[in-house]
């Protein structure tokens, strides 16, 4: 199979030279058009003149990679995603990587595995699933209810490989609170007080457990809305004056 590498949506930068690198990976069901009017608002912020704002579809999603040969796993969306990194030499600068709903838990993992390179972390509505949940029967009935949510506008991604494992082999995965728990890189955790996804009465734990991970609590639901996408400028201004520091 050829290598794989996510598809580039969206690439935009103010100045010829940036400093700090924003990278988006959206949600489930979804692709990249996710983070339209979060681009559009941040891209008029003067002070973020210096960062450059990338986005991706994920693999199985938009305009990237569809091939039943594909797992949709976390080994493939991860290489997919360090390929295109690489490719388009983000890590030159700080690298920021924002994830939304699924792309936290693969924004998550990419870290993990390469903490070097990613000077924070921003998870947007990210599920916090823990052992007590899954051992719960109703958080099944919960994961069938919004499945069937997702299928009321697309009655055929149920039968989609890309969807059924991204379910399976990423957002189920049990070792996603571990990881998330142990990062080191500072993080910071934003969520809406009205989003029914995401498991949030195990937020005030994980930031207890992980002095890392700071949370931010958002009037909203699950997506990428603007009570969420207005915390950024000031998680990137501060990267930024990172950056200034370590030049200085």
């Amino acid at each position: 199979m050829r290598e794989l590498i996510l598809t580039k949506t969206h690439d935009t930068c103010a100045s010829d030279e940036p400093r700090v690198c924003a990278v988006m990976i959206h949600g489930i069901a979804s692709d990249s058009t996710t983070y339209n009017s979060a681009l559009e608002y941040l891209e008029k912020e003067e002070k973020l003149k210096d960062v450059r704002f990338v986005t991706f579809d994920l693999l199985g999603s938009g305009k990237s990679l569809k091939d039943d040969k594909l797992e949709y796993n976390y080994a493939e969306q991860i290489e997919a995603l360090h390929n295109a990194i690489l490719d388009l030499k983000l890590g030159d600068t700080s690298l920021v990587l924002v994830g939304h709903s699924l792309g936290t838990f693969i924004v998550t993992r990419y870290t993990s595995k390469y903490p070097k390179e990613v000077s924070r972390l921003v998870l947007i509505s990210p599920p916090i699933y823990t052992e007590r949940d899954f051992e719960n029967p109703a958080f099944a009935v919960g994961i069938e209810t919004f499945k069937k949510a997702v299928s009321v506008k697309k009655p055929e991604i149920l039968q989609e490989k890309s969807f059924i494992n991204s379910m399976e082999k990423i957002v189920l995965d049990k070792r996603n609170y571990e990881v998330l728990a142990g990062l080191t890189t500072p993080t910071t955790l934003i969520f809406g007080n009205e989003d029914q996804l995401i498991a949030s009465y195990n937020i005030p734990g994980l930031c207890r457990k992980n002095h890392n991970i700071k949370a931010m609590l958002t009037l909203g639901r699950h997506g990428v809305s603007r009570d969420k996408y207005t915390r950024l400028p000031k998680i990137l201004d501060e990267v930024l004056a990172m950056r200034a520091e370590e030049k200085g």
